[in-house]
C-alpha cells in the first residue's frame, strides 16, 4: 500500500492505494483558519499534526498499516512556517490566500531580479514578501529564524525529522530559480535571508527520508518507509489525473479556477501572468492560469437570489449562445492575467429581460471567459493544450463544460467516479520514490464521457469574450 497525504486549507485528507493504483481507503480532517486582521489568514502548524493524527488513526483502524511501502505528500502553497534553532514554531503559518504583504511584493516586483530569475510576478501570497514583511513588522521573530518551510514540509519534519522542499512547491517562493530548480542566493540576500535557512531541496519523485521509527511504531507501520518529495497541491493533482505530458491540461471549477497545462521545457512569461512552476516530476515544468473566483462566483450569485448553486448550475438546460447580460468575476481582484487585487466585479448590460437564470448563465459565462484569457496567456509563452480534463466541483454541471468545451474550442474530458486529487496524486509520488518508478504510472482516470465544442456557438462565445475583454478594460480603476 501507498499512503498519500494532502494538506489543504480547510482539511487534510489521506489515502490509501495499492499497487495498481486502486483507492483502498480515505480520510479527513477539518481545519480552520484564523484571521485576526483584514487580510490576514493564518493557521497553527500543530493543528496539521492533530489532523494528521486523526486521519492516520482512522486508515489504520481501516487497514492494516503494515504494508504500507511509501508515502507521499501534497498541500497548499506559498504558507510560511517559521522555526528557531530547536525547530519550535516562533509564529502562525502565513497562508497562501492572506494579502498583508502586498506593499512588500509590489516593491520586490520592482527588482527586475525577481522575474528574471524564478520567471514569475512576485504576488502578494507567495512566501518571500512575507518574510520581508515579518521582517518589518515583527523584527525579533525574524531575528530567530533558523529554517523556513512550506505547509506540507513541516507534516515532513514531523514524520522523518528531515527539512526537505521539492521543486514544485519551492517554485512559488520567489527564491527558486525554476529553471535551473535550484534555490538562488542573490533572492535570499534580497530578502535578508541565507540558503542554510532553506531546506533541501528534491524531486518530486525522489525520496526525501525516512518514517521516524517511534512513529512507525505507534501507527502499526513498518520502520523505515520512504517518503517522497511530494507536491504542491496543483502539482499532485497533475500528477493524479496524468497531466505529466506536454499537451496535456486539466481545468480546475473550484472555489477558485486553474487551467493547469504540463510542459517538457521551461518556458516563462511573467508580464502575463501564467504562473510558471516545476512540476513534480524531474525535467518536467507546468504553467496555470489562475482566477479566483469560478464556483464561488456562482454560490455568491446563488445566495444573491436565495437558490441553491447546485439546482442553478444543473437546471439550465441545453448550452446557449451568450445573452446580452455580461459578467465580470472579479469578486476578490485577479490574478491572471490582472494581477489586479483592487479590481471587482461587475453584471453589464442588464435589462428587463434578465431573469434569475439569464443571470445565472452570465455568471457561469463570466468564468468561461476568465478561462479565456487564461488559455490565452498560456498560449502566449508557446504552451499548447490538445484536450482538458475536468475537475472540481462545477464539473458536475454539463451547461458549464459545454460553454468552457465551445469558448475554447477544446474537448473537454469528463473521468469517471474516483479520486484522482492531490492526495492521490501524493500517493503515486510515494509510490514512485519507493519502486524507482516514474511519470509511466501517472495515466490519465478512464473517460465518463467528452464534451466537444458546439460547433454552431463557437464564433458567438468568441464575440462574447471579446465583448468580456472590452469590459475588463473599462473597469479597471472603476471598481
Amino acid at each position: 500500500m501507498y499512503l498519500g497525504l494532502d494538506l489543504g486549507t480547510t482539511g487534510l485528507k489521506a489515502v490509501l492505494i495499492d499497487g495498481e493504483r486502486r483507492l483502498l481507503a480515505e480520510a479527513t480532517a477539518p481545519l480552520s483558519v484564523s484571521r485576526p486582521h483584514p487580510g490576514w489568514s493564518e493557521q497553527d502548524p500543530a493543528a496539521w499534526i492533530r489532523a494528521a493524527e486523526t486521519v492516520l488513526t482512522a486508515l489504520a483502524a481501516e487497514r492494516d498499516l503494515s504494508a504500507l511501502r511509501g508515502i507521499g505528500l501534497s498541500g497548499q502553497m506559498h504558507g510560511a512556517v517559521l522555526l528557531d534553532a530547536a525547530d519550535a514554531v516562533l509564529r502562525p503559518c502565513i497562508l497562501w490566500n492572506d494579502t498583508r504583504a502586498h506593499g512588500e511584493a509590489a516593491e520586490m516586483d520592482a527588482d527586475p531580479q525577481f522575474r528574471a530569475v524564478t520567471g514569475n510576478i512576485v504576488f502578494p501570497g507567495f512566501t518571500a514578501p512575507k518574510l520581508r514583511w515579518v521582517a518589518h513588522a515583527e523584527p525579533r521573530v525574524f531575528a530567530s529564524v533558523a529554517k523556513i518551510l512550506l505547509p506540507k514540509d513541516y507534516l515532513r519534519l514531523w514524520l522523518t525529522g528531515e527539512h526537505v522542499a521539492e521543486m514544485s512547491d519551492a517554485a512559488g517562493t520567489s527564491w527558486l530559480d525554476t529553471g535551473r530548480r535550484l534555490w538562488d542566493e542573490s533572492l535570499l540576500a534580497a530578502t535578508g535571508l541565507s540558503a542554510g535557512q532553506l531546506p533541501r531541496l528534491v524531486e518530486g519523485s525522489d525520496v526525501s527520508g525516512h518514517l521516524r521509527p517511534a512513529l512507525a511504531g505507534r501507527l502499526g507501520m513498518p520502520a523505515d518507509i520512504p517518503v517522497a518529495g511530494g507536491g504542491g497541491d496543483n502539482a499532485a493533482t497533475g500528477v493524479g489525473m496524468g497531466v505529466v505530458r506536454a499537451g496535456q491540461a486539466f481545468v480546475s471549477l473550484g472555489t477558485s479556477g486553474v487551467l493547469f497545462a504540463a510542459n517538457d521545457a521551461y518556458a516563462p512569461a511573467p508580464e502575463t501572468a501564467v504562473h510558471t512552476f516545476c512540476h513534480a516530476l524531474p525535467d518536467m515544468w507546468h504553467q496555470m492560469g489562475v482566477i479566483l473566483s469560478a464556483t464561488d462566483a456562482l454560490n455568491w450569485y446563488a445566495g444573491l437570489v436565495g437558490e441553491d448553486a447546485a439546482r442553478l448550475a444543473t437546471s439550465l438546460g441545453p448550452l446557449r449562445a451568450p445573452g446580452e447580460t455580461l459578467f465580470l468575476p472579479y469578486l476578490g481582484g485577479e490574478r491572471t492575467p490582472l494581477n489586479d487585487a483592487a479590481i471587482r466585479g461587475a453584471f453589464l448590460g442588464l435589462a428587463h429581460a434578465t431573469d434569475r437564470a439569464a443571470a445565472a448563465r452570465a455568471v457561469m459565462e463570466g468564468v468561461t471567459f476568465a478561462f479565456c484569457d487564461c488559455r490565452d496567456a498560456l498560449a502566449a509563452t508557446g504552451t499548447r493544450i490538445d484536450g482538458l480534463i475536468a475537475t472540481g466541483g462545477g464539473a458536475r454541471s454539463d451547461y458549464w463544460l459545454a460553454a468552457i468545451a465551445t469558448a475554447l474550442d477544446c474537448p473537454v474530458t469528463l473521468p469517471v467516479a474516483g479520486e484522482f486529487g492531490a492526495a492521490y496524486g501524493a500517493a503515486l509520488l510515494g509510490l514512485m520514490a519507493a519502486e524507482d518508478v516514474g511519470a509511466e504510472i501517472a495515466e490519465p482516470p478512464a473517460t465518463a464521457r467528452i464534451i466537444a465544442p458546439e460547433a454552431s456557438f463557437t464564433d458567438a462565445f468568441r464575440a462574447g469574450h471579446a465583448r468580456y475583454r472590452k469590459a475588463r478594460t473599462a473597469i479597471q480603476g472603476v471598481t
